[in-house]
């Protein structure tokens, strides 16, 4: 009976430093997901490449693929000028405690090029931890037209 009750301990234990660092895990990518938006907002090119790995891929809603390099210089164009960017229904599946999809739904309002832009989305990213740091590997967005 007592090392049934010990081992229940152990298992119990284990199980919630395991979920201390899923949590923990969750809490820093979510942390790393809002950074993001503030990167962009901003054009903070040095924020968005520390955050996304050298074999970033991103799916823009209209099709187009860019790699970090192509990514990294449209977020340089300052002819978008941000006045909001923000994500609402976020959620994160962990997977191994080293890989992490983030979904849900983004919403962004500005100019671009002087015509107003209010855009309404949905992402898809996947972070992997390399070298014992959380980088985003790919991207995905979708955009949703409004009043859908």
């Amino acid at each position: 009976m007592k090392a049934t009750l010990v081992l229940f301990m152990l298992v119990s234990f284990g199980a919630g430093c395991f979920a201390q660092a899923h949590n923990d895990a969750e809490s820093k990518i979510l942390a790393m997901e809002n950074a993001w938006n503030v990167a962009q907002k901003n054009h903070d090119v040095r924020a968005l490449d520390a955050l996304v790995a050298d074999s970033f891929i991103n799916t823009d809603y209209d099709g187009t693929i860019e790699n970090k390099a192509q990514f990294l210089a449209d977020a340089k164009d300052t002819s978008f000028k941000f006045e909001s960017v923000g994500n609402t229904n976020v959620s994160i599946f962990m997977y191994n405690g080293n890989t992490a999809i983030v979904a849900g739904t983004y919403h962004t309002t500005g100019t671009n090029k002087g015509k107003a832009v209010d855009s309404h989305g949905r992402f898809t990213d996947t972070w992997v931890q390399i070298n014992g740091k959380w980088q985003c590997v790919a991207s995905a967005t979708t955009h949703i037209q409004k009043g859908a």
